[in-house]
């Protein structure tokens, strides 16, 4: 039985892959949906932020899905969710979890897979190992 355990770690890239993809697409989703507040007569009390937020979550998550720069996208990307923790907790008030309202947790998720990929990369599925052996 602890054969099969072990042999496990054999396919280490492959979950790194997936956690990559899982990200970008998280990212991807999100950051295309704050491109709406570019629209003239957008309503957001953070204009500049909403703006920014679309293009930097947007090219993190490219750069997730692609495997390019994934070190650096997870930094960026981590500093994003710390940011919206932030401002559930302190400014929204938000709890944890709670069935009636969008808690932290999923934050809390992503922001550990940012934290995984900044410290163990991309994997070899990745432009970042195709092009500078990482």
């Amino acid at each position: 039985m602890m054969d099969f355990f072990a042999s496990l770690y054999g396919y280490g890239d492959w979950g790194l892959l997936v956690l990559r993809l899982a990200v970008a697409a998280i990212f991807l989703v999100h950051g295309k949906a704050k491109f709406a507040y570019w629209k003239p007569g957008a309503q957001t009390q953070m204009p500049g932020m909403m703006k920014f937020l679309s293009i930097a979550e947007t090219a993190g998550g490219l750069a997730m899905l692609f495997g390019f720069l994934s070190q650096l996208a997870a930094v960026g990307l981590g500093i994003v969710m710390l940011g919206a923790i932030k401002m559930k907790i302190f400014n929204w008030q938000l709890p944890f979890a709670d069935t009636a309202k969008n808690g932290w947790e999923f934050d809390i998720i992503i922001l550990a897979a940012c934290i995984t990929l900044f410290f163990f990369g991309p994997g070899a599925l990745s432009l970042d190992r195709l092009w500078f052996g990482l």
